[in-house]
């Protein structure tokens, strides 16, 4: 194995594992630096014991790297693929199989630790068909949020990127903040000219019940949103967050009407939403998106977690839209906001 991609694979694993970030911007900070240099150089600098004289290279990159040089699978990589946990099986394992796309990411360009072109890169290495790109809007300056000028640069990126990585799909799209008044955070013409928006709610998150549903109700009413984002804005992890109070029937029952998706949210933090208010969902009738909400590539195999969830409350798979293909997504999300669902 190559020393770069040793460092990148433990950087992966390490993200998919949900370890501190720092962990991980060591090895992808090593294998940025390795990959800056002649491998003639890099041999000798391993061979002189030197290594650590450069920048960004510590001791136990430095010893991947040996490792991978001396021609054997590093000790530490070897570790963490052997403590991998085994793939999902029985229904779990379907449905993870059934998911044909991802409808939640994020890149460098907002709040995500990688380029665009790694995100989509590691979605099609992990067996995908489609990712929709759906970096922070405006409102979210603390995640780096994109103004107008900067989404439709960004769009010009995807564009190339797509048309690149053909027959996988990079698809564009938003993660757009619910303001308090229910409005997206995003300039409409802009909105429809994505191909899928992920609506979310990130501020006043203790609203009271009425408010709050309120301004659920006139967000999923907007025909630009296809997905509602971490319905609940619950946090499980840490100090916790305790989901925000909304009239979850009436909301779901738009939803519905509407054909936006629920999502369901697979960050170990999140698990949005919980599985009383997942059950209520399907009762109304609500399709799901079962998404990664990935901010790293490792990240992207989170959604194991979102199909726990939906197997154990019962969600129909042919009510989850990734696991759609990618021109019957796209039919939806052009035409959902008329409310004529799937």
């Amino acid at each position: 194995m190559e020393p770069v991609a040793a460092l990148q694979r433990v950087a992966y694993l390490l993200e998919a594992n949900n370890e501190p970030t720092f962990k991980v911007k060591a090895f992808r900070r090593a294998a940025g630096v390795v990959a800056g240099l002649d491998a003639e150089r890099v041999v000798a600098l391993s061979g002189a014991g030197r290594l650590e004289d450069l920048p960004g290279i510590g001791k136990t990159t430095a010893q991947v790297i040996n490792e991978a040089l001396a021609g054997s699978t590093p000790a530490y990589l070897a570790q963490l693929e052997a403590e991998r946990p085994p793939p999902p099986e029985g229904e779990v394992g379907r449905l993870f199989a059934a998911l044909v796309g991802d409808c939640h990411s994020h890149s460098d360009w907002s709040d995500g630790g990688s380029p665009i072109a790694e995100m989509a890169e590691a979605a099609r290495d992990r067996g995908l068909d489609y990712l929709v790109l759906t970096d922070h809007s405006p409102r979210l300056t603390v995640a780096h949020g994109l103004s107008p000028e900067r989404l439709i640069e960004q769009l010009e990126v995807v564009a190339a990127l797509d048309a690149s990585l053909a027959p996988f799909r990079l698809l564009s799209g938003i993660e757009v903040d619910i303001l308090e008044d229910g409005t997206l955070d995003q300039d409409p013409e802009l909105l429809g000219s994505l191909d899928l928006v992920v609506a979310s709610v990130h501020s006043k998150l203790r609203m009271e019940s009425r408010p709050m549903t309120a301004r659920m109700l006139r967000a999923i009413e907007s025909p630009h949103t296809d997905v509602l984002g971490h319905c609940t804005g619950r946090l499980i992890a840490g100090r916790g967050r305790p989901p925000s109070a909304f009239d979850a029937d009436a909301v779901f029952a738009a939803c519905a009407r509407t054909g936006t998706a629920v999502e369901i949210n697979s960050r170990p933090d999140r698990r949005d939403p919980p599985h009383e208010l997942l059950c209520r969902a399907i009762e109304a009738g609500c399709l799901f998106a079962v998404d990664s909400d990935a901010h790293a590539p490792g990240q992207l195999e989170w959604p194991v977690n979102g199909c726990e969830q939906a197997v154990e409350a019962g969600v129909p798979v042919e009510r989850v839209v990734n696991t759609w293909g990618v021109d019957r997504l796209l039919a939806w999300t052009a035409g959902h906001g008329t409310g004529t669902g799937a």
